[in-house]
């Protein structure tokens, strides 16, 4: 399988690939850089727009421009203007986190995580932001958010914990926006490799970036794994399907804490990067408010 590195970026945290299907473009962030990118494939144009602060996450809006979560707080940002539109703060007094992962559901909620930004306390928390932008608590005592992922039917709910090192499952409630009845789905504490980004595909399959494992994983929706892809970065962050038939997987990846000594082994780390696995995915759906 090859693997090919479409933009040399040099992220130190290249996160959140998004594809838009009506633009056929990817758009990503690099979360340390203060980034949001965007890679035109047809033309191999980059656009990069440079961000007040830290961009965490973000989905694309109905409306036009941008969902976002930056580290502090959830926005409307307009790619045109660069105007930020303030929705919450909710950590605002909790000092050590950071907003991280994030994702629309498909009824056009967006949902959003927090992380202990020193990476050793369970003091995060997911938020569901609705369409009239009423913010609510769903989840807390939470590590590093990731991995926000509906099934296909609606009828589950992806989530991993990465300093837990753990991938679970919900049952989902798309009227409401409810999850509960957690079930824990894959466990890698313990093996040094931390589950990072998902997306899903046609097949209702989950694709796990894996960090520090050089490797996507494949698992079918009760956990059990189904195939590895290797990678040539250590550090894999997250993975969206796009391109015209959505059937070529792209990966984000990190430089993160790497060493000269270990970038000379992996000199594209941070790199956006896109194979063709066999399988296509399902486009993203927009934020409805």
């Amino acid at each position: 399988m090859t693997v090919e590195c479409v933009v040399d970026a040099r992220n130190r945290l290249g996160e959140v690939p998004v594809w838009d299907v009506a633009e056929q473009a990817l758009y990503w962030v690099d979360i340390e850089g203060k980034l949001l990118q965007r890679l035109t494939p047809a033309t191999g144009t980059v656009d990069r727009w440079q961000m007040p602060e830290r961009i965490a996450c973000f989905a694309l809006r109905e409306n036009g421009g941008l969902i976002v979560a930056f580290a502090s707080g959830i926005a409307f940002y307009d790619l045109d203007t660069g105007a930020i539109d303030w929705i919450a703060k909710p950590e605002a007094h909790i000092p050590t986190t950071r907003f991280n992962e994030g994702k629309c559901d498909r009824q056009g909620r967006f949902w959003a995580g927090t992380m202990d930004d020193r990476l050793t306390e369970h003091s995060g928390a997911l938020y569901r932001v609705d369409p009239d932008r009423s913010v609510t608590k769903v989840l807390d005592g939470i590590g590093i958010s990731n991995t926000l992922v509906w099934s296909l039917d609606d009828t589950e709910f992806y989530f991993a914990d990465t300093l837990d090192g753990v991938i679970d499952r919900f049952d989902y409630d798309p009227a409401t926006g409810a999850i509960a009845n957690r079930t824990r789905i894959v466990d890698l504490a313990g093996t040094g490799i931390g589950p990072d980004g998902s997306t899903i595909d046609a097949e209702g399959y989950l694709w796990n970036a894996q960090w520090d494992g050089w490797r996507l994983a494949r698992y079918a929706p009760d956990g059990t794994l189904d195939r590895i892809v290797e990678l040539p970065v250590q550090k894999p962050t997250s993975c969206m399907f796009g391109g015209p038939d959505l059937r070529t997987l792209y990966v984000t990846s990190a430089i993160w804490d790497l060493t000269p000594e270990q970038l000379r082994d992996q000199p594209q780390a941070g790199g956006l990067f896109a194979l063709d696995v066999g399988i296509a995915g399902v486009p993203e759906t927009r934020f409805a408010g």
